[in-house]
């Protein structure tokens, strides 16, 4: 197989010469170098290209900003090439610039954008194209996996592993039990138990629970004990940066975590609103990078372990694991996020990870390569799945009940500009269709009343989600949809019940109704439910944890 491409386009020979030269030094042992000085010239070559079957990573094309056939013709390269990346390059002090460039990034003509001359390559250009090619490789190049899943490919189980590793950032291969490979992997392990099986080298696991998973792979492989300035339950956004917060202001830190790090914000294919990631970045690896920082910085992971109630022994705080382990802290921030709603239609829970999947499901994505896939909602999360399934489905329906789409507006225009996006409002699901795997739906338009039955291999559902509180009602105040009350919230001096306010001082902001016990993120009454919001909330639950210890001491 060649190499994939890098394609510059630009009229000026000096400066086409200097980036290929850059791109060559940096580039040319992986990548193929192309350049072209004439744009009608470069896209009869990428036609060709693509012909061949081989694969162009990034184009990089001089515009002008006066010029706007260049920026259509940036355009033609996505219609191409859709999983290739293009930036623009454009000249420094042309004051047409920066509008341009801001509408026609928001309407997808390209991706970034780079202005000449462009000096050390060092500093903007090798940085730029690193970042590209690692998002290329991730999404279009096989992984060297880690671990083997062999087992029933629509099992439930299958489907619940596929997704544990895939929020987890561990490149894994999916084998059936009942095709060669399978039977081969079986074989060589010598594996005649329960599936799915869990291969890694040597090892093989029985239809493993996630926390054996976890031990097996070193996880948790660290010993829990003594006395913790500050346990984190929860590792979404919102508890990752408590946990890099608290352990970076020198608090021993825990994080206990019942999956793995990312929460529902782990499941989005490409968050674009998130402040420092002009180029957006995946909730995986947002995850994943704000978990190393935390490590780094010192804190403790213990993952795949559910809290089941938290208490309080004198001036200490009783965090109990489902496993039996306690774990005593001084402070503890709630963090536990919201699990997703579930559709109420008959016979749905059974073809659960069998073509139905609550959440983005980044891991059912490729699977679902030139079907007709269907999501439901109508709000960010939606959108952003909707956008990444584009890229493998032959079709993604978009079924919103409202009469109106709720989401952020770049999306809007991201499914506005997708010829493979259909979005169908005021549409009702009234019957999944589908034995073993889901088959297609039958669903109502409830503004004309008519039903009809569309056909289809999958459907994502992402219509919101509830607090993941439950463990916590005779614990906490809660608000009716089971989120906890903190700060001016939290109701003050009612004597006698077991979880009212009864200090004589008011509630630290984010703390709840029990002193030194402090909520964040989206678990939390009041909570704006975004990325950005819920990293704000770690960083204001440390500096109230720091007002409550100086407080006790």
């Amino acid at each position: 197989m060649s190499e994939p491409i890098l394609f510059v386009v630009d009229p000026d020979a000096n400066t086409l010469a200097e980036i290929a030269a850059a791109l060559l030094r940096r580039f040319g042992a992986d990548y193929r170098i192309e350049t072209d000085q004439d744009p009608t010239s470069a896209i009869g070559r990428l036609e060709q290209v693509c012909e061949r079957g081989e694969s162009v990573a990034l184009v990089i094309a001089a515009v002008s900003t006066t010029d706007t056939t260049a920026l259509e013709w940036l355009a033609r390269v996505h219609d191409l090439c859709p999983w290739a990346s293009r930036c623009a390059l454009i000249n420094y002090g042309d004051p047409q610039a920066y509008p341009v460039v801001r509408q026609a990034v928001a309407l997808g003509r390209f991706d970034t954008w780079l202005f000449t001359p462009l000096g050390d390559p060092e500093e903007r250009l090798y940085p730029l194209v690193a970042e590209i090619l690692g998002r290329w490789a991730r999404t279009t190049r096989p992984r060297v996996p880690i671990v083997t899943i062999v087992g029933e490919r629509w099992a439930r189980r299958s489907h619940e592993l596929r997704d544990l590793f895939e929020r987890a950032s561990l490149p894994y291969a999916f084998c059936a039990h009942d095709d060669d490979d399978g039977r081969r992997r079986l074989q060589e392990v010598g594996h005649t138990g329960a599936l799915p099986a869990v291969i890694f080298g040597a090892r093989c696991l029985a239809d493993p629970t996630n926390a054996e998973i976890a031990r097996m792979l070193g996880a948790n492989a660290h010993q829990v004990g003594g006395l913790y300035d500050l346990v984190v339950i929860g590792a979404g956004p919102a508890g990752l940066a408590t946990a890099v917060y608290g352990a970076s202001d020198g608090l021993r830190t825990l994080v206990v975590e019942r999956f793995v790090p990312g929460g529902q914000a782990g499941t989005s294919s490409m968050i674009r609103n998130y402040l420092g990631f002009p180029r957006g970045i995946s909730g995986a690896e947002l995850a994943a990078r704000a978990q190393e920082q935390a490590f780094s910085l010192g804190a403790e992971f213990l993952l795949t372990s559910d809290v089941i109630s938290v208490s309080n022994e004198e001036s200490e705080h009783v965090v109990t694991i489902a496993e039996g382990m306690q774990v005593r802290a001084r402070a503890v921030v709630v963090a536990t996020g919201v699990s997703y709603n579930r559709l109420e239609v008959d016979g749905i829970d059974r073809l659960i990870g069998k073509g139905v999947f609550y959440g983005a499901a980044t891991a059912e994505a490729a699977a679902q390569a030139g079907r007709d896939v269907f999501v439901v909602g109508g709000a960010n999360s939606a959108g952003q799945a909707a956008v990444h399934l584009a890229r493998y489905a032959a079709t993604v329906t978009l079924l919103v009940r409202g009469d109106a789409l709720t989401m952020s507006d770049y999306l809007v225009k991201q499914l506005e500009r997708a010829s493979n996006v259909r979005i169908r409002l005021n549409t009702q699901i009234v019957a999944i269709e589908g034995e073993r795997r889901l088959e297609g739906l039958a669903v109502r338009d409830t503004a004309r009343g008519a039903t009809e039955r569309l056909a289809g291999t999958a459907l994502f559902v992402l219509i919101g989600a509830g607090p993941h509180t439950s463990w916590l009602d005779k614990t906490l105040q809660l608000d009716e949809s089971g989120r906890i009350l903190t700060g001016d919230n939290v109701v003050l001096g009612i004597d006698g019940a077991p979880f009212e306010w009864l200090e004589e001082r008011a509630p630290y902001p984010l703390e709840t109704s029990i002193p030194g016990v402090f909520a964040v993120g989206d678990v939390r009454h009041g909570s704006p439910r975004n990325v950005s919001a819920a990293v704000a909330d770690g960083a204001i639950a440390v500096r109230s944890v720091y007002e409550y210890l100086h407080e006790v001491g």
